[in-house]
């Protein structure tokens, strides 16, 4: 089909239109700006030009941003909702930029599509639409700052951004090798980082967090990246590329024992026994496991051991804890409980919607906080998305015989069942440093059929 004249005009006005009014917000800027200010301004208009230009480099330096970014607050939310207030990272930044110069690109060649049409599709649009719902209504009738509320749920949207721009940039198996390896890279510099942070005492976390670190998050995001790197493990074909991702696997490890993590040391035995269902070396992996479990008790570091026993024997002689089949808790635990029974409790008061995002005070267990926040409505669309995100990686996983595509469908799916266990006690699908990267792949795997098939990416359906 041709393109009219007015058609191709609009496409040449439109970026003419974008940088006229950039050029006058900057010239409108420019004389209260810092020295500091500037540069940074001049940094960000470089980015986009290269963002522009390539869209595969902006994705690498958004890679390595996932984990390697400092984090700001700027502003907490009413009922300190999450935890930590309102936080902005480079990262976002990336993102940002990256949106914006993929609808430049848009405006110039109409072909190009900024949603892919993906079996993910719907199950998205449903729990966006609920989200920005029970917002609204919580705006009205109950607790909800209406601008606090929209820029958590937008903060939500913007991992599943991640997934389309991983999506619609995808070209070949060779990339989406490259991006994986950029991922395991980055795995072994803050791993590295967390093992430096061991000698200090504590726990450890990821780096640039500020003065509050937080272990349980580097926990989920290890969880998952020693999953990918056992799927890789389980499937190489080579001795050394058993090598590679073997240490890598104990080098994730050692960190995570130190997060003292119990959430994740939890999410690690669900996550491991995937494999032995995953897997078609089953009856080895089964071994091995076994082996590890009667192994561990003897080589876990003294801090993770007293971290478990923590959980039994701190509130032992407390009576403000929780006692469950004449076992007492730990208070952290205990807090977790009460919050869960406070959900139970206030749900029915608005049953079908909830309260909206950032409208119920914190609550640290994903369910029960989409829940609480979305509803009933809410939480049907949450699992239809978890559901459809199992059903069609579990369909690319058997559809595949090539060891790298096996191993990363194998491991994902690992990884998945671990955070879904991590999320008993963590926000982990909310949680930007575990869903940037969980995202990412997860766009892989399902990308994976249409690498395989013939012809150019570009020729999909785009809608």
């Amino acid at each position: 089909m041709k393109k009219t004249s007015g058609q191709t005009t609009i496409q040449l006005l439109l970026p003419l239109v974008m940088l006229l009014l950039a050029s006058l917000a900057l010239a409108y800027m420019m004389p209260s700006l810092s020295g500091k200010q500037v540069l940074a301004l001049g940094g960000g208009i470089i980015f986009f030009v290269v963002c522009l230009v390539s869209t595969e480099a902006a994705l690498y330096l958004l890679i390595f941003s996932m984990l390697l970014s400092p984090e700001f607050v700027v502003g907490t939310t009413r009922g300190a909702s999450l935890g930590r207030g309102v936080t902005l990272r480079l990262d976002d930044f990336v993102i940002l930029i990256i949106g914006f110069s993929w609808l430049a690109k848009m405006a110039v060649h109409k072909q190009l599509g900024l949603f892919l049409k993906t079996p993910l599709n719907k199950p998205i649009g449903y729990y966006i639409i609920t989200c920005l719902t029970s917002t609204l209504l919580g705006a009205i009738f109950a607790d909800v700052h209406l601008k606090t509320g929209f820029f958590f749920v937008l903060k939500y949207f913007e991992y599943m951004f991640i997934y389309f721009m991983v999506a619609n940039h995808l070209k070949d198996k060779g990339q989406a090798q490259k991006y994986l390896w950029s991922m395991l890279a980055t795995c072994i510099i803050v791993s590295i980082i967390g093992m430096v942070q061991i000698p200090e005492g504590g726990r450890i976390s990821t780096p640039f967090e500020g003065e509050i670190g937080e272990p349980n998050t580097f926990g989920g995001y290890l969880v998952f990246m020693i999953c990918i790197a056992t799927g890789l493990f389980l499937t190489a074909i080579t001795l050394r590329d058993q090598l590679i991702y073997g240490i890598m696997v104990l080098l994730f490890a050692v960190p995570l024992l130190y997060t003292q993590s119990r959430s994740s040391y939890l999410a690690m035995i669900p996550a491991m026994l995937a494999f032995v269902w995953l897997s078609d070396k089953r009856h080895w992996v089964f071994l091995l496991l076994i082996f590890v479990a009667v192994l561990l008790p003897f080589v876990a570091p003294n801090p993770a051991k007293e971290r478990v026993a923590f959980t039994f024997t701190q509130g032992k002689d407390r009576a403000d804890v929780v006692k469950i089949f004449g076992v007492k808790f730990d208070t952290s635990t205990t807090a977790r409980f009460n919050s869960m029974k406070n959900v139970a409790r206030d749900w029915s008061k608005h049953p079908f919607f909830g309260f909206g995002v950032t409208g119920y005070g914190f609550v640290d267990a994903q369910y029960f906080r989409v829940l609480i926040e979305t509803g009933l409505f809410g939480l049907a669309a949450f699992f239809i998305l978890i559901y459809t995100i199992y059903r069609q990686t579990y369909h690319v996983l058997r559809e595949t015989t090539a060891p790298f595509e096996k191993g990363l469908c194998m491991g994902f799916l690992a990884g998945f069942v671990g955070l879904l266990f991590h999320a008993i006690g963590a926000n982990t699908f909310i949680i930007v440093r575990i869903m940037e990267p969980f995202w990412f792949v997860l766009a892989m795997v399902i990308m994976l059929p249409d690498l395989r098939s013939e012809g150019p990416v570009e020729t999909r359906s785009l809608r």
